[in-house]
């Protein structure tokens, strides 16, 4: 019964009851006492369930608000709710439940929830629902009316009645379509970058083992440029720099130790270039490395022999007692290279210049002090007759320092024009007049007063300053001669003699050089002549050769200069094109004397005949040197007992006056 009914029927009753007591109102009290008493306990239980009613409309009306509640929550859930019977028939279902099913909701009432399930779940899905008796959770696929199967996650529970008697169950779907996309695509992403950390990791591997081998490589190279930095590519004996921090190394240690000695031996090879020119630079290489060998064997493990460069070594003598250890390997050294060297099945001897610098001679500071001392004793060696040792001494140094000061005066002295030519008469012995002049280089030294060429040239030759030197040489006496023979009365000059040094054959525009100052003052060729030495033919024959044939189609004429001090060929003479042989001063000075020198004079002149050339004899100083050259025939004279040699405005005043002799 409904609470407003029976609100209705409580009024009613009471009702009722008022009308008998006041039917009965006139009976008796004691009854009247009795149904008032009844009266009232009746009025207080109607009033009990008055109460009782609208606490009961209260709860009703809480309970219909749940369940309001509840059926929001039921039909708007994110997920669908089902509750089906105990034989799995459909008896509620929400509206995300009927979606997923593609069925509407009151048609999906009624409907068995096996129809649901995808065929391939079925059979699982009974067997779990007939052993279902708490809460499981599983996947399994459902079928919706239209549309593929899909997977849901499904969770069931059993509903039971008060008496724990099983009514049916709860099922909640959730559709997990989208999260089996994602977890596929998880996987085929984690598939893939496992694969990438795969390719990833082999190639870091490889990379890894690159790099590896890239370092050992580099490492190789280190050590291999470390060892090129510090040893001679071609002996693999110590380089320069090597050898100068070992020389630092002694300098500091003896600077510690007062009774320590050392010495450096510098060792250069005699007519090395001539051998490297000869039988070519791949066997000049063999050479060196065969000396290197043999040098190595003449020191000791503590000691450092080092190659400083073309054919130039270098010792290092450490810990010696006293001057004879570096004397004895020096000797040691000399002995080696005395037994010959095969190179490329032909025996090469060759010597060597040493020059020794001891740690006492000197309170050495710098490794560059100790190595140019050894240098200087060395180039002592080589003027005294190389093939020899020789120890520095002070004077050594001192000769050293005066050296070095003449190279830089001597390049001073081309900026400053401190050079003059100087001219001695050449004087025909047939007519006795002059026909000509030698022009001959002095130095006006600001210091040292007039310097004759034998006290600079072979430093000039040396550092190269001959070039310029004999360039400048040239073009003034081919200037000074035109001029001369541009005026009338100097007609009679039929030749300039000028010197030309070895080393200025080792220009290759030399012939050039000679046409261009030719042309710029004038000078016709056939009054140039030129002067060489026999010493430069022998030593460079086939760049002489070549200058002289070019020379001779200019119309320049040459002669042989000291004639008879060298060692030339006379088939070779045969073969050059000469114009005159200088007789060298040292046979015409012991004319009268010896009578062997006039011997010689005599088959020098008659040679010279036969070859067709004319005889110029020098150091004429006497009358009778005259005479007697006369009485052989010899064709022209120059000395002293002419004319010195005279700057050009003396010799110009010569020349007016026209001597005879």
């Amino acid at each position: 019964m409904k609470a407003d009914g029976f609100n209705q029927q409580i009024d009613k009753l009471c009702s009722q009851i008022q009308g008998l007591l006041n039917c009965y109102g006139t009976k008796l009290n004691s009854q009247q006492e009795m149904i008032t008493d009844a009266y009232e306990e009746l009025n207080t239980a109607m009033e009990e369930l008055l109460t009782a009613s609208e606490e009961l409309k209260v709860t009703r009306a809480a309970v219909e608000k749940e369940r309001q509640r509840y059926q929001d929550l039921f039909e708007f859930a994110p997920d669908g709710y089902l509750v089906t019977d105990i034989n799995g028939t459909i008896q509620e279902a929400n509206h995300v439940a009927a979606t997923l099913l593609g069925v509407q909701q009151k048609y999906l009432v009624g409907k068995p929830l096996i129809l649901f399930i995808a065929q391939q779940d079925r059979q699982y899905f009974s067997s779990q629902i007939n052993n279902l008796q708490e809460i499981l959770n599983w996947e399994i696929h459902l079928q919706p009316r239209r549309g593929k199967p899909f997977p849901a996650n499904v969770k069931a529970s059993v509903v039971y009645d008060l008496g724990e008697k099983q009514l049916g169950w709860r099922w909640l779907l959730c559709n997990i379509s989208e999260r089996k996309q994602a977890e596929e695509m998880l996987y085929r992403a984690y598939s893939e970058l496992e694969i990438r950390v795969a390719e990833r990791t082999a190639e870091l591997v490889k990379a890894n083992q690159k790099l590896l081998n890239e370092i050992t490589e580099r490492k190789k190279v280190e050590s291999q440029l470390l060892h090129l930095a510090f040893h001679d590519t071609l002996t693999g004996l110590a380089n320069r720099v090597a050898f100068m921090n070992r020389l630092k190394h002694a300098i500091n240690y003896s600077k510690r130790h007062s009774d320590y000695l050392y010495a450096v031996l510098f060792i250069d090879l005699d007519r090395f270039k001539v051998i490297n020119d000869s039988l070519g630079h791949l066997n000049g290489d063999q050479l060196l490395l065969a000396i290197a060998s043999r040098l190595q064997i003449c020191i000791r493990s503590i000691d450092t022999a080092a190659r400083l460069g073309g054919d130039e070594f270098t010792i290092l003598l450490e810990g010696i007692q006293d001057m004879s250890d570096a004397i004895k390997v020096a000797e040691r050294i000399q002995k080696e290279l005395t037994l010959p060297f095969e190179l490329d099945g032909q025996e090469v001897f060759i010597t060597a210049s040493i020059g020794i610098a001891l740690s006492s001679t000197v309170d050495y500071q710098h490794p560059e002090e100790l190595l140019r001392d050894a240098d200087t004793a060395m180039y002592r060696a080589k003027v005294l007759g190389r093939a020899r040792y020789k120890l520095f001494n002070s004077d050594m140094y001192a000769n050293a320092l005066a050296r070095l000061q003449l190279e830089t005066d001597l390049r001073r002295a081309i900026e400053r024009e401190e050079f003059r030519v100087y001219y001695q008469p050449i004087v025909s012995l047939t007519s006795g007049s002059i026909v000509g002049f030698e022009a001959l280089l002095r130095w006006q030294h600001p210091e040292r007063g007039l310097l004759y060429p034998a006290d600079f040239i072979p430093l000039a030759e040396e550092t190269g300053l001959i070039f310029s030197i004999g360039k400048w040489v040239l073009h003034e006496a081919c200037r000074q001669m035109q001029v001369w023979r541009v005026c009338h009365c100097f007609k009679l000059l039929e030749k300039i003699s000028v010197n030309l040094s070895v080393k200025q054959f080792s220009q290759p525009d030399l012939i050039e050089q000679i046409g261009q100052i030719l042309h710029s003052t004038g000078l016709d060729a056939g009054t140039l002549m030129l002067e060489i030495t026999e010493n430069a033919i022998v030593e460079n024959g086939d760049k002489v050769t070549a200058a002289i044939l070019q020379l001779q189609k200019m119309g320049i004429e040459l002669s042989i200069d000291d004639f008879g001090t060298g060692y030339s060929s006379l088939g070779g003479l045969y073969n050059f094109p000469i114009s005159v042989l200088k007789i060298d001063r040292s046979f015409i000075s012991l004319i009268g004397t010896n009578n062997n020198n006039l011997e010689i004079i005599e088959i020098i002149v008659t040679l010279a005949h036969k070859l067709g050339v004319d005889v110029l004899a020098e150091g004429v100083e006497t009358k009778e040197q005259l005479l007697l050259l006369r009485k052989l025939n010899c064709q022209y004279g120059q000395g002293h007992f002419f004319s010195v040699p005279l700057n050009s405005s003396v010799a110009e005043a010569l020349i007016m006056e026209n001597p005879q002799w």
